[in-house]
């Protein structure tokens, strides 16, 4: 039932971003240092070079801006033929295991960088995400998205039920959706991949990557891999998952009705639906932890410099990399503007975190947030993350659609990831 893609404000930001990009340098002129985003990262990268240029008048600065999926594989591009590099690269979190794997991104560890002595003003899990293979951090935390369940308490209450009867376990937060059902006639969530993908996650051992363990093998069969397929095979055949997609329009149209009586997301959903999504549901929202005291980031920001990038202008690069992650206050300047919620330590002592939220009723949800950023475990990247996504994506939707039992599902996920692994 998906429709054309719901027009959100990070589509229109990019928009503006492509619209707004400097021409070419004149042959005379040095080249610009250059920063290449995407869309609300570089809104925040051009607030930050705005006081940048006051204090360094004689570089001249650019921020090239391109959609999401777009810049990443620019990115990949770039980096593997050393062509168009710009000198300071945004990374989101999905695609760091890809980069940071690799041998395309400067080593921040070693000098005259000297990244590992920030180590300790990053929340934990943010700052040990972004190293390599060795044990090197080769890019920056800026910000990161600390996840919680987001509710819809007058559903809840039309229900009978509690946010405990949420958050006790996976299975009881299933048993609720059939309750919400029956009283409420609301969908438990949008689409049941999001359920699947968040027990996958908070299963994963600490140190490991979600799919792979520490030599690199694939995990699928595991016991959380079973359990996580159970359960949504269970939520698809009781009818509790609406099957409609984030950031489409019968997705924010179900938000607004009332529909969807939950929502796994990052801390920064909030803005989103207060200012553009389902603002006339304001004060009916609520956040709690996640099921089972499960914590885990959705989404986050790096930055990072290609180590073929020019070489006269890596120490600028340096310079603006440390203004854009370890300035307090530009750090809370992006999360008050941008709900970039802050991976500096620092940052995080605000009184701005006290502030109710009016959106979710006058909860003070940005402590609730800030305790799931410091408990998130570490979790790896691999390089093969985006890729064995998919195989799993889609071996769901073999049980789901066509019955294939969860197991052989599972075992032919393993035995595609087997060949793909490490190449």
């Amino acid at each position: 039932m998906h429709d054309t893609p719901f027009i959100s404000r990070r589509q229109l930001l990019a928009a503006a971003a492509a619209g707004g990009t400097a021409g070419l340098a004149c042959a005379s002129e040095p080249a610009p240092l250059t920063v290449a985003a995407f869309p609300l990262v570089d809104v925040i990268a051009r607030d930050v070079l705005k006081g940048w240029s006051q204090r360094h008048p004689g570089v001249r600065t650019q921020v090239i801006s391109r959609q999401y999926d777009d810049h990443h594989t620019a990115m990949t591009t770039a980096l593997s033929t050393s062509g168009h590099l710009p000198d300071v690269i945004a990374l989101e979190t999905s695609y760091l295991g890809r980069f940071s794997l690799g041998s395309g991104l400067e080593d921040l560890s070693a000098e005259p960088f000297g990244a590992e002595r920030f180590k300790d003003r990053f929340v934990p899990f943010a700052i040990e995400t972004a190293r390599n293979r060795e044990g090197r951090i080769v890019a920056m935390p800026t910000d990161v998205g600390p996840g919680s369940l987001f509710y819809r308490v007058d559903l809840l209450a039309q229900a009978g039920l509690k946010e405990a009867d949420l958050t006790r376990s996976w299975e009881d937060y299933v048993a609720a959706g059939a309750q919400l059902k029956a009283r409420a006639g609301a969908y438990l969530i949008g689409d049941v991949r999001l359920l699947k993908d968040i027990i996958v996650r908070a299963g994963t051992p600490p140190g490991e990557s979600q799919f792979f363990d520490r030599e690199g093998r694939p995990q699928v069969t595991s016991p959380r891999f079973v359990r996580a397929f159970e359960l949504a095979r269970q939520v698809r055949r009781q009818g509790l998952d609406a099957r409609v997609e984030v950031w489409f329009n019968d997705w924010a149209e179900m938000l607004k009705r009332g529909r969807l009586a939950t929502e796994m997301s990052g801390g920064w959903m909030a803005g989103q639906m207060a200012n553009w999504v389902a603002p006339g549901t304001a004060g009916k929202w609520r956040v709690a932890q996640l099921p089972e005291g499960t914590y885990c980031s959705y989404g986050g920001t790096y930055y990072a410099i290609p180590r073929r990038s020019a070489p006269e202008r890596k120490a600028l690069a340096w310079q603006l990399i440390q203004e854009l992650t370890l300035d307090r206050q530009r750090q809370l300047d992006a999360f008050r503007s941008q709900d970039a919620f802050p991976a500096l330590l620092a940052a995080q002592d605000d009184p701005f975190f006290d502030q109710p939220v009016p959106f979710l009723g006058g909860q003070r949800a940005r402590l609730l947030w800030r305790d799931a950023a410091r408990r998130i475990p570490v979790v790896r990247m691999h390089k093969q993350h985006k890729f064995a996504d998919e195989v799993v994506n889609a071996e769901l939707d073999n049980v789901l659609e066509y019955g294939k039992p969860i197991e052989q599902a599972l075992a032919d996920a393993q035995a595609l990831l087997v060949h793909r692994a490490n190449r």
